[in-house]
């Protein structure tokens, strides 16, 4: 099974190359939104790696899940302007439904664990 932040790198990969293929007018507004929320997803997770505290961990672990949840009104977007396919959505949706699950689960161990993570490393 691959890691979150892997899952989330690949992800970001997806919506860059499907986003190439929109129209070269919506290169400063949905191209330009839905690739720097897809990013943003991953970019959370690396940044509150680094954070000593679950506590900060968790508040970086909730942005990316909120960037997740960004991406999905960018997704639909696409999708309701016709430049994406269903199949398209349906695939990409399922791959981010995925990393949403695991961050939210990431998310509820962060805001539970008695100790800080950084101490058990």
């Amino acid at each position: 099974m691959r890691s979150l932040s892997a899952l989330a790198r690949k992800f970001k990969i997806d919506i860059k190359l499907m986003s190439q293929s929109f129209p070269k007018e919506e290169r400063f507004d949905l191209i330009s939104q839905i690739n720097r929320a897809s990013a943003s997803i991953s970019a959370n997770l690396a940044e509150g790696s680094g954070r000593f505290s679950n506590f900060d961990q968790a508040h970086f672990t909730n942005m990316s899940y909120s960037t997740g949840l960004e991406t999905i009104d960018h997704l639909n977007t696409a999708l309701d302007m016709k430049y994406i396919t269903e199949e398209k959505y349906t695939e990409l949706r399922i791959k981010l439904d995925a990393i949403l699950n695991k961050l939210n689960s990431l998310y509820k161990y962060q805001i539970n664990n008695k100790e800080t993570l950084k101490k058990k490393v």
